[in-house]
């Protein structure tokens, strides 16, 4: 499998994951880890309204439950796939797990914090270097978050 191929693949994996959100009343976005044979390690979306959490974003969950499940913090073979560009908090949290590669979907021009607004992977405060790719299936994702924030207007 091409990796554009493979990317594509999860990506729909994590576009399923923030329509799920959507539907259940949060902002639709999705995430899944995988390992570096291609395994599902992961999945979740957000669910800061369910939880009544800030800190439930659809990274923080897949990255606590990758933690778990491969009883280590240290995610340094794995990559994160998620819809929307992650925030501050999110890329902090990338970074202190030390995954391998960030793939994401669109940008986010309000609180993008890997590439947009701030570029926290590159900056002095990272002590990980962190593989990053954006635009997958950009379109999709901008799509699901565009009607999803005009449907609450």
């Amino acid at each position: 499998m091409s990796d554009l191929h493979n990317h594509q693949y999860w990506m729909k994996e994590a576009l399923t994951l923030a329509i799920k959100a959507g539907e259940e009343g949060e902002i639709p976005v999705g995430a899944v880890i995988i390992d570096r044979q291609n395994k599902l390690i992961s999945s979740s979306y957000n669910q800061k309204e369910k939880y009544q959490d800030c800190t439930a974003h659809a990274e923080i969950l897949a990255i606590r439950d990758a933690c778990k499940k491969l009883s280590t913090w240290r995610l340094h073979e794995c990559t994160l796939y998620v819809t929307l560009e992650p925030c501050p908090m999110c890329a902090g949290a990338i970074i202190q797990a030390r995954l391998k590669t960030l793939i994401y979907g669109v940008d986010d021009f309000k609180t993008g914090a890997i590439r947009t607004v701030l570029n926290i992977p590159d900056s002095d405060a990272s002590n990980h270097h962190l593989q990053v790719f954006g635009g997958i299936k950009e379109t999709a994702c901008r799509s699901l978050l565009t009607s999803w924030f005009e449907s609450r207007r």
